[in-house]
């Protein structure tokens, strides 16, 4: 096995013919060790713009937008060209120099900002420069962690610069953290230190990318739109850059050329800018991992955004364009002139030679639940919790993946209780959009917020519940979550919600694999991460179902508080630590599994007493 070698899709270790999850993103090793590099020498450049910044000397905005660019190459199904993630190396190293040249205390620098080697040296300092490169696993681990959240930072920071803002605070902090995952004086505190303002900064972004969308679409509106086809030539646009897809409306106009969405890009259609176009005909398929066979029945070509390209089929590679980050050996790219504008042209004159869609379903799905057109239905949502129509609010949020365990999703939604609502973001939506789960009230039991860089408005919409109802932080609030991770991108969502101090998120369908074991222990400890088990035990644990006070997210001591009759019940089944300090942070799922007892046995029992309490008045 070669040990600089690292998976960026599965964040697992490669062997020397690839991945030992057989390559699902399709990346070859060397590609791989090219954006170890280009990682490697970002963090230089960023040690050297951090420097310079302590010297009080100005960094141009054509280096920030180079750094963010270069961690948006190297997220998750992306950047599949080893040749063009070179380039970006070079350009890097180029653009260096003379800011090395600016910097007074040159011996501060690390090796990753001074190394300017030929392009013929790459493949070897590659493999000197990956991820194992840093022996320490826990220290591995927390930086990795940094990384992955700052790669979600630049990606949501390059869409809201290309929308026209900007927020230099955020491309120093970026740049900032990388350079300190070059610093081996820093321990696993400072590094966890740094995992939380990395959370800060995430909040920060999201806020950014959300008024930059806004202002520039108007507020998404609560939107049916349709799942099946015209009988017209078409485009197909996926990824998430709204900017792409509204000059591809536009360039489409009057052309006989239809436009749809696929994956992350179906919330478009909720903003009203978009909502004029009559040729903007629907979403077309699932979510990315499905784009194999959709891209193929898709029969018109396709524009990839942004993330998550997958490796194309030769049926459909010739249709297949690129744009932004994203790029694929053998697929046309198009770029941008210097005023970001793009010539679409040669897909609307390929779709005039195709044959139309064919058809997948019919049907329509509800999107356009961002934080404004929530708030509009907020005296009805207050009333349905006020009233007990509402128990629950469940985040599914997060991504989709081909894995078979990720049914589980799709069994938990529709598992839930009818009383239960779920808020969503990303394409895990995709598990259960289209399932048939009513309404509570008026209001539909799937909320789709968008896509994940509309995870914000998930927040948005549990602060205002929490001041709505009075709650000091947002633990106290009905609100529970199941989240999905797949890709680097979606660290920064998670990171966010711990900066937030949410706790008790269950997380799958497994564990990030880059978390060492000891650094897994701090999240379960300080924050009360899980991993997924199966759908009715994490049902009884998050929920403790409609009639159960007492749930396995309740913290021991509470409990004890408000039900002081169960104490003695606790203690005779073995629960003996209850009036000791550490019961002030840990829930019952916890104390349970440190006392090697069974959570549900746990709530079956406390829940039957308060029964029984209840019926003796």
């Amino acid at each position: 096995m070669n040990e600089q070698m690292f998976c960026y899709q599965c964040q697992e270790t490669m062997a020397g013919t690839g991945c030992i999850r057989s390559g699902m993103c399709g990346k070859k090793p060397e590609l791989a060790a090219m954006q170890d590099l280009l990682i490697w020498v970002t963090r230089g450049i960023s040690a050297v713009t951090t420097q310079l910044r302590r010297e009080k000397k100005d960094v141009s905005r054509e280096i920030n937008h180079l750094v963010t660019a270069n961690l948006f190459a190297t997220v998750t199904n992306v950047n599949f060209d080893t040749e063009s993630i070179a380039d970006k190396v070079e350009a890097t190293l180029a653009a260096a120099q003379p800011l090395i040249a600016q910097v007074d205390k040159k011996d501060t620098l690390p090796e990753a900002s001074l190394w300017n080697g030929t392009r013929e040296e790459y493949a070897e300092k590659a493999s000197q420069v990956g991820v194992l490169a840093t022996k320490d696993e826990d220290i591995r681990s927390f930086r990795e962690l940094i990384t992955y959240g700052v790669k979600g930072i630049a990606a949501y920071l390059s869409h809201a610069n290309v929308l026209g803002k900007e927020d230099t605070d955020i491309d120093m902090f970026m740049q900032r953290a990388l350079s300190q995952t070059l610093d081996d004086m820093l321990s696993g505190g400072n590094l966890l230190a740094l995992v939380m303002e990395t959370g800060r900064y995430g909040v920060r972004v999201m806020d950014l990318l959300d008024r930059a969308n806004r202002e520039e679409y108007g507020d998404p509106v609560m939107t049916k739109v349709q799942t099946g086809v015209r009988s017209n030539p078409a485009i197909l646009i996926s990824g998430h850059d709204l900017k792409d897809l509204e000059m591809l409306l536009k360039q489409t106009e009057g052309t006989g050329v239809d436009v749809y969405t696929h994956g992350e890009m179906l919330p478009a259609h909720a903003y009203p800018s978009f909502a004029g176009y009559a040729h903007f005909a629907g979403n077309y398929g699932n979510a990315w991992w499905k784009q194999k066979e959709e891209f193929e029945s898709f029969h018109g070509p396709i524009l990839m955004t942004t993330n998550c390209i997958v490796p194309p089929k030769e049926s459909y590679k010739g249709r297949l364009f690129t744009t932004g980050a994203v790029s694929y050996p053998g697929c046309t790219y198009i770029s941008a002139d210097e005023n970001g504008n793009k010539d679409f042209s040669a897909l609307i004159e390929l779709a005039k030679t195709c044959e139309t869609p064919k058809e997948l379903e019919s049907g329509e799905v509800l999107t356009g639940f961002a934080h404004n057109q929530v708030f509009a239905l907020s005296d009805k949502i207050l009333d349905a919790v006020r009233t007990g129509a509402v128990q629950k609010f469940v985040v599914m949020a997060g991504c989709d993946g081909r894995a078979k365990t990720r049914s589980y999703y799709t069994d938990f939604a529709r598992s839930l209780p009818d009383d239960t609502i779920i808020l969503t973001a990303g394409c895990a939506k995709y598990r259960f959009n289209k399932l048939d789960l009513g309404e509570i009230n008026g209001i539909p039991r799937v909320v789709d917020a968008g896509q994940c860089n509309d995870s914000y408005s998930l927040v948005q919409i549990a602060m205002n519940l929490k001041d709505a109802l009075g709650y000091d932080n947002l633990n106290q609030l009905p609100i529970v979550y199941n989240l999905s991770w797949y890709e680097q991108k979606a660290v920064i969502v998670l990171l966010a919600l711990l900066y937030l101090d949410v706790k008790h998120i269950k997380l799958g369908p497994t564990l990030p694999a880059f978390l060492s074991p000891n650094v897994a222990n701090v999240l379960v400890k300080y924050f009360g991460i899980g991993g997924i088990t199966k759908v009715q035990e994490d049902m009884e644990t998050m929920l403790g179902g409609s009639d159960n006070l007492i749930r396995g997210d309740m913290i021991v001591a509470d409990i004890v508080r408000e039900y002081p009759d169960l104490v003695p019940v606790m203690m005779s089944c073995g629960l003996h630590c209850i009036s000791c300090g550490v019961s002030e942070m840990e829930t019952l799922e916890e104390a349970c599994m440190t006392h090697g007892l069974d959570v549900i046995d746990m709530l079956d029992i406390l829940n039957d007493q308060l029964a029984q309490n209840a019926k003796k008045g």
